[in-house]
């Protein structure tokens, strides 16, 4: 017989993609995707990735749909992760600027 701890199922497993997370590597980096929600109160799922080059941010861009592939993940995590790398290069924009005379 089967214990009830071990037909316990996640609280969110209903909405939660398949697969729920995956690793890939691309330019020589290595991503860790995962589905999980923002907060644990939320059922919405989110796609949260990790980069072997950033140990120390975790970042959650885009909702997890039904019919999301690691292959469909994969494209826009890099494009997203690639996107974040061109701002942090690019130099910054003051926020404010005195307006020259006319």
């Amino acid at each position: 017989m089967t214990s009830p701890r071990q037909r316990s199922t996640p609280q969110h497993s209903i909405n939660a993609p398949s697969p729920s997370n995956f690793e890939f590597v691309d330019a020589g980096r290595t991503f860790s995707c995962d589905a999980a929600p923002r907060r644990p109160t939320e059922s919405e799922y989110w796609w949260w990735f990790r980069v072997s080059t950033d140990d120390r941010n975790r970042y959650a861009p885009f909702i997890a749909a039904p019919d999301d592939t690691p292959a469909s993940v994969q494209a826009r995590v890099v494009a997203y992760y690639d996107d974040l790398l061109a701002r942090r290069a690019a130099p910054s924009v003051p926020r404010w600027q005195r307006k020259s005379p006319a």
